[in-house]
Order: C-alpha cells, then structure tokens, then sequence
C-alpha cells in the first residue's frame, strides 16, 4: 500500500511539474531563435521534418514545394489565426513567426522572393485580435 501511494504522489508530483512548466513557457514564450529552430520545435511534429505532411489521425498539409507560400502573408496569417485543426501560434513573437515564415519560404523545395519582417507581422496582430474577439465561443 505504501508504494502505491509513493507512485500516485510521485506521479502528482510530476503532472504538476509539467503543469507548472507548460505554464512558465505560455507566459514567458517560446526560447527558440531561429525560424529553423521554431520550425524543428514546433511545426515539424505535424508538417513532418520534411515539411512533406501526413495523414493519420488528422491531415498535416505539406508545406514542401507549397504554391501557397508564394504570398508572404499566407503562413504568417494561419499561424497568428489558426486554420481547421491547426491552433493558433500567436503566442509566438513577431520575429519568431518572421523568422519561420522566411525559413519555410526558403527551404524543402521552395525558393520564394522576400522576407517578412516583424514589423510586417506586429501590423498584422491587431486585425487578428480583433477577428478573435468577433469569434463566437
């Protein structure tokens, strides 16, 4: 008996610890420098580290030869709104989502002209919040 009261407060213990640390990185957002980075970190565990997508449980499109990404604003958009079963990454900051906007425009097979800029994105922010806050529920 006293073993399993060891592991169920050892499990607390550790589901708090995640718990606690998924909260300090909502409020002290992502530490990743690089749009590889944010890209290896956060976008390839759907969009594959190939950037090729999958299906399974749910459908990850590909962003890898992707025409779509022909217009900047496009990937800067779904990641600052969220698009069907993908989230929102508004959490990121404006150079961060720079960054892998320009990483993915420029990699796996796309060669697209010209950056984003932060400040490209920062202009951005303010249609998004509010479109969210004319989102019902």
């Amino acid at each position: 008996m006293k073993k399993i009261i060891l592991l169920i407060g050892a499990a607390a213990g550790l589901s708090s610890t995640i718990v606690g640390v998924a909260s300090a990185q909502r409020f002290s957002g992502y530490p990743y420098q690089t749009g590889q980075e944010v890209y290896e970190h956060i976008c390839q565990g759907c969009h594959m580290p190939d950037a090729k997508g999958a299906t399974g449980a749910g459908t990850y499109p590909a962003l890898a030869s992707n025409p779509r990404l022909q217009a900047g604003v496009y990937p800067v958009i779904v990641m600052l709104r969220g698009q069907k079963a993908m989230p929102s990454f508004a959490d990121l900051t404006d150079k961060q989502i720079a960054d892998v906007t320009d990483y993915i425009r420029t990699h796996f097979g796309n060669q697209y002209p010209g950056t984003i800029t932060p400040d490209q994105v920062g202009k951005m922010r303010p249609q998004q919040i509010k479109r969210d806050a004319q989102r019902p529920g």
